[in-house]
């Protein structure tokens, strides 16, 4: 089994699933934890220490270099297809 590691957090589960989304188109898995019981009490987040974006460690560092490019408006590491 491999080890996880949390790469983000953030205020609300949406803003999580969004990046999320970014790591997916990627291909790399990763899943969001929040301890909301189940989204019925998201104002416990705050409490918890938000929500957390995990992935495996072998994807820890690719991920986060996605996050960042995503969070500075950039293109993702490695995309191929050049800006018009």
């Amino acid at each position: 089994m491999s080890d996880l590691v949390t790469v983000g957090n953030y205020f609300d589960r949406m803003g999580a699933e969004l990046a999320k989304g970014v790591l997916d188109v990627d291909g790399i898995e990763s899943y969001v934890s929040a301890d909301d019981t189940g989204g019925m009490r998201p104002s416990l987040l705050t409490g918890a220490g938000g929500v957390r974006l995990i992935v495996r460690a072998e994807d820890a560092e690719r991920a986060s270099a996605l996050l960042r490019a995503d969070a500075q408006g950039g293109e993702g590491v490695g995309d191929e297809t050049p800006a018009v």
